[in-house]
């Protein structure tokens, strides 16, 4: 992996971020239930912060990236994000939000494995363990929805 891959994973992964954020606010404006709505606020104001932590990482690019540069990082897998439809039921926004947070919780886990640097695996690590948290909210909230029966 060279500087300008490295740049643009970094580019693609604070991009999906900002998209995950507009996401989440875009769904916390459509729900009705106030828990659901505030669930959505509390990820928006999560995925500023992940995306802080990688623009941290864009302004410290060090000169000996810490990949090992045999690793297949499979960042182009998650570049086709669906978007937000006005016409989205509450458990279709759940299902897409479950896709967005398990692929994010891929990317990060896959950066942290080819990471030869512990401090930034570690990182990377941390965002994945968030994004799966954000993930299994997301999976409980469209069991609820989905499957009321269950409650």
């Amino acid at each position: 992996m060279n500087h300008m891959q490295y740049e643009q994973i970094l580019k693609d992964a604070i991009q999906g971020e900002i998209d995950s954020r507009k996401f989440y606010q875009d769904a916390a404006g459509r729900m009705q239930d106030r828990f659901l709505k505030e669930l959505f606020t509390r990820f928006t104001h999560e995925e500023k912060k992940h995306e802080e932590i990688l623009r941290g990482f864009m302004e410290a690019i060090p000169e000996t990236l810490p990949f090992d540069e045999n690793r297949n990082y499979k960042v182009s897998e998650t570049v086709d994000r669906p978007e937000v439809s006005d016409r989205m039921k509450p458990a279709d926004a759940f299902a897409l939000a479950m896709k967005k947070e398990q692929e994010a919780m891929d990317k990060y886990n896959t950066l942290a494995d080819g990471c030869i640097d512990p401090e930034q695996a570690q990182m990377f690590r941390s965002l994945a363990a968030m994004e799966r948290e954000h993930k299994l909210k997301m999976e409980q909230a469209f069991v609820d929805i989905g499957y009321p029966e269950v409650w």
